[in-house]
């Protein structure tokens, strides 16, 4: 077995193992980048050795995408394969598994009409809406990871060829999900057991709000009565416990639709639709995103806030120490998966119901009363950093540092 081929393993054993957790019997969903086919072979052939019923292939294509902003007209962005999204809500009732591996160049759609951008990803969230119902509950095993690809790992690491730089990305994402481990499987468990008990102390301190506050941020996020924090793994209703992405870094909880106030300015690139969004800043009154500012990318994140309602909102605030193993590696990913676990963050969009007590089995009118966000959308930008300090507020006004420059303060 070759260097890559045993990379390869290693990877496809710790997708199915412990990000999904894939049981015998499961049917299993997976999406990959088409020049990534060797890894997905792999994926494929571990899957039905640990007792997979099928594997469904969806390919996805930088170049593809591309061509269709580049020559089709412009009012077929509403077009969408509507039996490919019936099929997996039906999977995902069903009980299957879902594996995304996602990779695309950081630029691809860079200088391509934001319009056509907002109008292609609300199509597919709209269509997409009952199957991502039962991913944002996490009612199914469901995990995200990524792969290399030429040209995004040339964006990562600039100067050198195509081959180097996507060894070089192999070595970033190997050492950024523990793969560099002498047990990685081992190692994981020891950092999961970790994010779980942080998460456990935070939904004991019962904070109604936290407050950011660092260069050119000062931002109160106010939490849902009854939140909880959730920690590197979820479990379904049948019991599965799985780790929705790999690499995790954060703990993760529920804002108040309208209890959001203040600015806050992004501390690194957001890569949105083929595009980057670079120097961020964005001014929330009583909930909502009501005045959007950037160096680059503007009118995205614009259509981004757009989209719905609920897609000017947050739902989802996330905590990630200064001092994370992707933030101190230096490597800016471009990529929310691993960036976003380099720093705190939050997203506008869709919340997990996971996050409220008894959320996941409320009906979507009980989850608005209780304040939590719905959306076709969920993005995440990173906020966190090693100046920013992070307190929890009580419900008398009074607060405690929670993170100081970054970092836990215990």
């Amino acid at each position: 077995m070759t260097a890559i081929e045993e990379r390869y393993q290693a990877y496809a054993d710790l997708a199915l193992d412990v990000g999904l957790s894939l049981q015998a019997g499961q049917r299993l969903w997976l999406n990959m980048p088409i020049v990534a086919a060797p890894l997905a072979r792999v994926i494929a052939g571990a899957a039905y050795k640990r007792g997979a019923r099928y594997v469904e292939m969806t390919w996805v294509d930088d170049e593809m995408m591309l061509a269709r902003f580049e020559h089709a007209p412009r009012d077929s962005f509403t077009e969408f394969p509507v039996w490919r999204s019936e099929a997996m809500a039906a999977g995902a009732k069903g009980g299957d598994a879902f594996l995304s591996v996602r990779a695309t160049d950081p630029q691809l759609l860079k200088g391509q009409d934001p319009e056509l951008v907002t109008t292609m990803q609300r199509t597919g969230a709209e269509h997409s809406r009952e199957y991502l119902g039962y991913v944002t509950a996490h009612k199914v095993n469901w995990c995200v990871l990524s792969v290399p690809i030429p040209s995004w790992a040339s964006q990562v690491f600039p100067g050198v060829g195509a081959d180097e730089a996507v060894a070089r990305l192999w070595d970033a994402i190997a050492t950024a999900c523990r793969l560099d481990q002498p047990d990685p499987v081992d190692a994981w468990n020891t950092h999961l057991q970790a994010l779980a008990r942080r998460a456990a102390q935070l939904t004991d301190a019962a904070y109604e709000a936290l407050r950011f506050a660092g260069p050119d941020t000062d931002l109160t996020v106010g939490l849902v009565q009854g939140h909880r924090w959730i920690g590197g793994q979820s479990t379904t209703e049948s019991g599965i416990t799985f780790t929705p992405n790999v690499p995790t870094e954060e703990v993760f909880s529920l804002p108040h639709r309208d209890r959001v106030q203040g600015t806050v300015t992004a501390s690194k690139p957001l890569n949105y639709g083929g595009n980057l969004i670079e120097g961020l800043r964005v001014r929330f009154e009583a909930g909502r995103a009501v005045e959007v500012t950037a160096d680059a990318g503007r009118d995205v994140m614009q259509g981004l806030i757009d989209t719905d309602d609920g897609s000017a909102r947050l739902g989802e605030v996330a905590l990630v120490p200064a001092s994370s193993p992707i933030s101190t590696s230096g490597v800016l990913f471009y990529n929310t998966l691993f960036d976003e676990n380099a720093a705190s963050h939050v997203a506008v969009g869709r919340a997990y119901s996971e996050c409220l007590d008894g959320g996941a089995d409320m009906t979507d009118d009980e989850l608005a009363a209780h304040g939590v966000n719905d959306s076709l959308t969920h993005v995440d930008f990173m906020i966190g950093g090693p100046k920013m300090d992070v307190f929890g507020q009580r419900a008398d006004g009074s607060q405690e540092l929670v993170m100081e420059q970054g970092e836990w303060v215990a």
